[in-house]
C-alpha cells in the first residue's frame, strides 16, 4: 500500500471522524477503536469516494472494517497517473 494514500485517508479520518492523528492507525478500527456509529462511516465512505474519485460499492464498503483496509481498497482501485 502507498504511503501517500494512507496519509490521505488518514487525514480524511481524523477530520471527518474528530479523532486525534495519533489514534489513528492502518489497524484501527472505524467503530471499535476510533468512535464511528453507522452515519459517520458513511459519511466516511462519501468524504473517500470524493476524495479519490471513485464509487465504494455498499456491498464492499461493509467488508472494510479498518483504516488500513480502507487505504488498501483505494489503492487497488485507484488508477496509478499516467505519466
Amino acid at each position: 500500500m502507498a504511503a501517500p494514500v494512507f496519509d490521505r485517508v488518514k487525514a480524511i479520518v481524523v477530520e471527518q471522524l474528530g479523532v486525534e492523528a495519533n489514534e489513528v492507525t492502518p489497524q484501527s478500527k472505524f467503530v471499535e477503536d476510533l468512535g464511528a456509529d453507522s452515519l459517520d462511516v458513511v459519511e466516511l465512505v462519501m468524504a473517500l469516494e470524493d476524495e479519490f474519485d471513485l464509487e465504494i460499492p455498499d456491498e464492499e464498503a461493509e467488508k472494510i472494517a479498518t483504516v488500513g483496509e480502507a487505504a488498501k481498497y483505494i489503492d487497488s482501485h485507484v488508477e496509478a497517473p499516467t505519466e
